[in-house]
C-alpha cells in the first residue's frame, strides 16, 4: 500500500515538468523532442486459474473415546504403556476380580438350587398324574404341583440371568481398549477406588486417519455460491475438495486428504458452518489438538484476467491500473480485484481481454503520456504460487484468527 502511494506521488511530480514545459519560450518549443519513454506492459488474455480456499482448523482423532470401567472396585494394575499405541481388545487396566469371582460362585450355586427345585416339581407332577386319572388325589393338589413347577422354572431363569451377569462383571474387571489408537495418560493410580461408568481411566485417540475440523463463514458460502451460479467459479463436484494442511511452523504436510463432512447449519454464535476433512496419518506426525492452516483445492476461475500485483495502484477512489491504448497513450483505469494468483491479482471488473496494462515505467510515463511499449518479462516464481488463494476465513476453530491476505482489504 505504501509503495503504491509513493508511486502515485512520483507520478504527480513526473507530470510537473510537462506542465511547466508548456510555459517555456519559443526556443524551447523548437528544441528536439525526447523519444517516448519505454514501458513494460502485459497484454491481457483470459485463462483458467486454480483457486485455493484457506481456513484455520484444528486436528482431532478420527475416533476419540473415554475409557471407563463397567464395574466398581479397586484398581489392581495398569496393563499398558501410557501414550503408546494399543490394539482393539487389548487389556488396559485390571479391577480386583476377587469379589466378582465370589459373586460368580454364588450365582452358580443358585443355579444348582433352582435346577433342583425345578426337578423336584417335575417329579411331583409325574407322581400325581396317574393318581389324578384314578381319582385318588384332588384336582387342586395336582394344580398346586403344576404351579410349583412353573415357579421353579421362573426361578431357574432368574438364576441363569444372575449367573450371566456375574460372568460379565468378572469379565469387565479386565478393562479392554474399545478401539485401536494411541492412549493418553492413566488418570487413576493403582489402589484407587473406581466407580462403574463414572471414573475416567484414560482416553484413546485414533490418529490414522486424522480429522481436521474448520469453519467456513456464511459470507464465504454465499460468495462462492453466487460466483459458481454465474459461472465465474468452478467448484469440485459434491464439494469433494482436495485438502492439504500447513502446521504452525509453516511446513506443508506431505499427504493430502478430502472433505468428508459439511454441516448444513450455520452456527448463530459464530456465523459459520463447520466442515471436516480426513487425512492419512500413518507416521502420526499430526497430533490431535493441533492448529493448522487448511487449504481446499480443486476449484478454478475459468476465463479469468490477471495482472501483476505491482501494476495495481491505490488511488483516491480505489484501485486502478494504467492502460496503454491503441495510440500508445497512457490512460488510468479503475478496477476491482479479487483473489491473487502468485504475484498477480485476479481482476474482476474494469478490464477486457486484449488490453495492455503497464507494469513498469509508471514514474516516467504518467497518464496522458505517449509511450513505447515492450512486453513485460516476469521474474521466475516459486512452484507453489501458481494458483489463486481465496481470503482465509476468520472463523477459525475455537476462536483462532486467520490473517487476511491483501485481497481482504479491498
Amino acid at each position: 500500500m505504501i509503495q503504491h502511494r509513493a508511486l502515485l506521488h512520483a507520478l504527480s511530480f513526473a507530470v510537473l515538468p510537462t506542465l511547466f514545459g508548456a510555459c517555456g519560450n519559443a526556443d524551447d518549443a523548437a528544441a528536439p523532442q525526447a523519444p517516448p519513454p519505454e514501458v513494460a506492459v502485459v497484454t491481457l488474455a483470459p485463462r483458467t486459474i486454480p483457486v485455493s480456499f484457506e481456513y484455520v482448523g484444528q486436528t482431532a482423532g478420527a475416533q476419540e473415546v473415554e475409557v471407563r470401567s463397567r464395574v466398581s472396585g479397586i484398581l489392581l494394575s495398569w496393563n499398558y504403556d501410557e501414550g503408546k499405541p494399543v490394539r482393539k481388545g487389548q487389556s488396559l487396566f485390571t479391577i480386583d476380580p476377587a469379589p466378582f469371582r465370589a459373586a460368580l460362585a454364588h450365582a452358580e450355586a443358585a443355579i444348582a438350587a433352582a435346577q433342583a427345585r425345578r426337578n423336584q416339581a417335575r417329579r411331583e407332577i409325574e407322581r400325581l398324574t396317574p393318581l389324578l386319572e384314578k381319582g385318588m388325589v384332588a384336582r387342586k393338589t395336582y394344580d398346586d404341583a403344576l404351579a410349583s413347577e412353573e415357579v421353579a422354572i421362573a426361578e431357574l431363569k432368574g438364576a441363569q440371568a444372575t449367573l450371566e451377569q456375574a460372568r460379565l462383571d468378572l469379565d469387565y474387571t479386565r478393562v479392554a481398549a474399545p478401539l485401536s489408537g494411541v492412549t493418553g495418560r492413566a488418570l487413576k493410580s493403582v489402589g484407587s477406588l473406581v466407580e462403574a461408568q463414572q471414573t475416567l481411566l484414560t482416553t484413546i485417540s485414533q490418529v490414522d486417519p486424522i480429522h481436521v475440523v474448520f469453519s467456513v463463514s456464511e459470507s464465504d458460502h454465499l460468495r462462492n455460491a453466487s460466483q459458481s451460479a454465474d459461472g465465474r467459479l468452478r467448484l469440485p463436484e459434491d464439494g469433494r475438495f482436495s485438502v492439504s494442511v500447513r502446521t504452525s511452523d509453516g511446513r506443508t504436510y506431505a499427504r493430502t486428504g478430502r472433505v468428508d463432512f459439511a454441516d448444513v447449519r450455520i452456527n448463530p454464535s459464530t456465523g459459520a458452518g463447520e466442515m471436516r476433512a480426513v487425512l492419512p496419518n500413518p507416521d502420526q506426525s499430526l497430533r490431535p489438538g493441533q492448529f493448522v492452516r487448511v487449504s481446499l483445492d480443486g476449484g478454478s476461475y475459468p476465463d479469468a484476467l490477471a495482472v501483476p500485483q505491482r501494476a495495481v495502484l491505490e488511488g483516491p477512489q480505489g484501485k486502478l491500473v494504467l492502460v496503454v491504448n491503441a495510440n500508445n497513450v497512457v490512460e488510468p483505469r479503475p478496477v476491482q480485484v479479487g483473489q491473487w494468483s502468485g504475484d498477480e491479482w485476479i481482476v474482476t471488473h474494469g478490464l477486457r481481454a486484449g488490453e495492455r496494462v503497464m507494469v513498469d515505467g509508471m514514474v516516467k510515463a504518467p497518464p496522458g503520456a505517449t509511450v513505447r511499449v515492450t512486453p513485460f518479462a516476469p521474474e521466475a516464481q516459486p512452484a507453489d504460487t501458481g494458483k489463486a488463494a481465496a481470503q482465509p476465513s476468520d472463523n477459525g476453530k475455537r476462536g483462532a484468527k486467520a490473517a487476511r491476505p491483501p485481497a481482504a482489504q479491498n
